[in-house]
């Protein structure tokens, strides 16, 4: 018999937004050397046997889910490759899918040309989020570093569980007692969307990308501090100003935009973790956008303070989900799920900074180095943020087609406008 491994309530959740992206995790390191293609292949060996998630497909029963670990070979799980264009070869491996129930959830690729080289990998967003790939990752570069310049096995790894319960590790006795029993989800609903076209099966999966001067990191580190607002939030107020201008919004309406959060803030450590899901939503909405950008910051500052006060962050409703899959058979639960959550129309999920001796190979820093969240499903979007060598890049992962292109390239357009106007 196979040997399974439990589908965590994070797992859960993420099959269930099936109906909404294509919960793919995307990594692109371009390099300005080639990296020992045998040691890459030795490394990643190393890394699917200390996570066996990796190497595993999703079961669903109807009853009950689980992972079924499952024998892979290398060859499926990296290739190398010397196409004559290195970003357009990056963009069609980046922009395909890894179904559950496929026997490896995560894959890489080796793209040459001309001594340069570009790293992509895709993994499916069940087994880790953003914030574990990063942890994910460094050890991978750490791993590759020691056994070229070292001899050293590649096998330093974090192992451990996958529960979603370790988000209650660093509260206190009562504390957690008190976070367990937050039934509630406080998150409302909010007809508003980002001007996408309507839906349809020629639509093919893109990631558009906005990049930023390395002085708008400074620029909008010093006009935070004047307004008492952090970088995350500056940019969350220009997403809001930006798509009332685009999608055409009554200026005088109330919109919501959900914004990613890093539920170990609550945990006392995560070394003694395996690579999982810890990532939760807050929503922040503002009255109306405001007369200029200044005070559309004022009001993205206001709602996410609400939030901030609040040492059970992200919390609610988390109980709620975990009785709904323990106790009720998956296909019920997941319908009646359905009914209770509402998935954000527009979200933003600002991956941050990306440390570029985190992941140097053999003291090679990439030379640029991206992170993108999930293909989303129209008329859903996602605002990814990440941030490497101060150049701030803003990516959206849309299944659309030439015009969906052009309206979110006009999106970034304003952002930069808006953007510029705030820091100006």
């Amino acid at each position: 018999m196979a040997k399974r491994l439990n589908a965590e309530l994070w797992d859960k959740m993420h099959y269930l937004f099936r109906d909404f992206n294509d919960r793919m995790v995307h990594v692109e390191f371009s390099y300005d050397f080639v990296p020992d293609i045998d040691a890459l292949r030795t490394v990643f060996i190393c890394a699917f046997e200390k996570a066996p998630v990796l190497h595993s497909r999703f079961v669903d029963t109807r009853l009950s889910t689980h992972w079924e670990i499952m024998p892979y070979s290398i060859d499926e799980v990296f290739t190398v490759s010397y196409p004559e264009n290195l970003r357009q070869a990056a963009d069609e491996f980046l922009t395909q899918y890894i179904p559950p129930e496929s026997d490896l959830q995560m894959k890489a690729a080796l793209f040459i040309k001309d001594g340069k080289s570009i790293l992509c990998i895709i993994e499916n967003h069940m087994c880790m989020d953003g914030g574990d790939l990063k942890y994910f990752l460094q050890a991978f570069c750490e791993n590759y570093t020691a056994y070229v310049e070292k001899g050293i096995s590649p096998v330093d790894f974090r192992t451990g569980s996958r529960s979603y319960a370790d988000v209650y590790s660093g509260f206190s006795r009562t504390e957690a007692g008190v976070a367990q029993r937050l039934f509630r989800n406080i998150n409302a609903r909010d007809d508003h969307r980002f001007p996408l076209t309507a839906d349809n099966i020629r639509d093919a999966s893109f990631i558009a990308r906005k990049k930023f001067s390395e002085d708008t990191l400074d620029k909008l580190k010093a006009k935070g501090k004047e307004l008492g607002a952090t970088i995350n939030e500056l940019l969350l107020a220009a997403y809001f100003y930006s798509v009332y201008e685009l999608a055409g919004y009554d200026s005088g309406d109330t919109v919501m935009i959900s914004n990613a959060i890093d539920l170990r803030r609550h945990m006392d450590s995560v070394e003694d973790k395996g690579f999982t899901n810890h990532t939760s939503w807050m929503q922040c909405a503002i009255p109306e956008r405001g007369k200029d950008i200044f005070e559309t910051v004022r009001y993205v500052v206001k709602s996410s303070n609400r939030f901030k006060k609040d040492k059970f962050m992200g919390l609610y409703g988390l109980p709620l989900l975990n009785f709904g899959y323990n106790f009720l058979p998956h296909a019920v639960s997941e319908e009646i799920i359905k009914i209770g959550y509402s998935n954000p129309l527009m979200a933003m999920s600002n991956i941050g900074v990306l440390n570029g001796k985190h992941f140097a190979l053999c003291g090679n820093e990439p030379a640029d180095a991206f992170m993108s969240g999930a293909v989303k499903y129209k008329p859903f979007v996602l605002l990814t943020v990440t941030t490497y060598k101060k150049v701030i890049t803003l990516s959206m992962c849309v299944r659309g087609n030439d015009e969906d292109k052009r309206i979110v390239d006009d999106f970034f357009g304003l952002m930069e406008k808006n953007i510029e106007a705030l820091i100006g």
